[in-house]
């Protein structure tokens, strides 16, 4: 294991009902005029929004709104809510909803806060960030871990169309309260559901394949967040009202990505950059996207690597049967369950089924390398490598 350091001062509030507990948490710590954000009208729709703005005026707390957050969050709408802030004097973020929301949030809180262009800290040119806004969330997907994690992804828009999806991180970043009600999820659509869990198990993928070794403690945590996503995933794809799982899987997301799981270990993320260009190209979810590549990125590893750290996979986590002759044999069993998995719950499996064509592929490895060359760690990912996996993907 590797040295580390691991802080995480988030302040959870689990529960039904935890939303009336908005307003007193934003004038705990030190709110007194609010920026709320938030995506499209699902949490006017659900009176979500009705009922957080109830507890801030309860608290005697000022607030300014700014919806529209996209599936993916764009800079224009990131620029247009550092302006407000700015303007309106306000001194708290508090974003409702799920990661692209708080990915966006965060964009502002650190941007309201600095003289240059927000785009400095994603494109890295500075980083990480040392001084932002605070911020706290009410979420209402379970996915991106955000709500726990110091991690904020934007997608660059340019002037002549092009798209780059980039990220910034600091410890400032993270959440100073979330408050999660698993009751908030039961109105999602069976695909943003799927989506979120598959996010969470891609989480779990991008650290546990690793090359530290005696990491046994956090494998083990991983494996129990994978174990979790199998058998809860099932359970509330089956019935959507299902308080227990939709409790596990919420909770499962903030483990699985306020890296508690990946301290002391080197991580992958691979996978992750290469599917901001699926995301980009074809509208697919984040999680869609990862649950597509993931299979192929194995299947390129265990030629690439060895098959050992994919036999421990397939063993611990499908219950596989270790075929010490042939072990390769046993990792692409655990590939091929994962993607059974998948299919399972409704993701794509070819980037070709959600409307990709092989002539994408050199522009999309083109984009997925300007300005950002490190990806990946434990297979590193060459603009040759990417162009692979998308092949075998396609």
């Amino acid at each position: 294991m590797d040295n580390f350091t691991f802080y995480s001062p988030t302040y959870f509030v689990f529960g039904k009902g935890t939303e009336a507990q908005t307003g007193e948490l934003v004038k705990r710590y030190g709110g007194h005029k609010v920026l709320i954000h938030y995506g499209g009208g699902s949490v006017k729709r659900s009176g979500l929004l009705d009922r957080v703005k109830a507890s801030l005026d309860a608290a005697g707390l000022e607030y300014v709104e700014l919806g529209g957050v996209k599936a993916s969050p764009l800079s224009d709408l990131v620029y247009e809510g550092i302006e407000l802030a700015k303007k309106e004097k306000v001194d708290f973020i508090l974003p409702l909803g799920g990661g692209s929301v708080m990915d966006s949030a965060k964009g502002i809180a650190l941007g309201a806060l600095y003289d240059g262009d927000f785009w400095d800290y994603y494109c890295g040119k500075k980083g990480p960030v040392t001084e932002a806004l605070p911020v706290g969330c009410v979420v209402t997907i379970a996915a991106s871990g955000s709500e726990g994690s110091t991690d904020s992804v934007v997608t660059l828009v340019t002037e002549d169309g092009k798209q780059y999806k980039r990220c910034a991180d600091g410890d400032i970043l993270r959440p100073l309260f979330a408050i999660m009600n698993p009751e908030l999820m039961m109105t999602l659509p069976p695909y943003q559901t799927a989506s979120g869990i598959s996010d969470i198990f891609a989480h779990c993928l991008e650290r546990y394949f690793s090359d530290t070794p005696d990491c046994e403690l956090t494998d083990r945590m991983l494996e129990a967040v994978m174990l979790t996503m199998l058998k809860e995933g099932r359970r509330v794809m089956k019935n959507p009202n299902d308080y227990e799982a939709r409790a596990n899987i919420m909770w499962a997301a903030m483990v699985a990505q306020n890296n508690i799981t990946g301290v002391g270990r080197a991580q992958d993320w691979g996978t992750h950059h290469m599917d901001n260009e699926i995301g980009i190209n074809y509208g697919a979810s984040h999680g869609a996207g990862l649950a597509l590549l993931f299979p192929y990125w194995m299947e390129y590893a265990i030629k690439a690597k060895g098959p050992e750290k994919f036999v421990k996979f397939a063993t611990r986590i499908f219950g596989c049967q270790n075929d010490f002759e042939h072990p390769e044999v046993t990792a692409m069993e655990g590939v091929k369950l994962l993607r059974e998995f998948f299919d399972e719950l409704g993701m794509p499996n070819s980037i070709s089924s959600i409307g990709g064509k092989p002539e994408d592929i050199p522009g999309m490895v083109e984009n997925m390398f300007y300005g950002a060359p490190n990806h990946g760690n434990f297979i590193k990912l060459t603009p040759e490598i990417a162009a692979e996996i998308y092949s075998m993907a396609m």
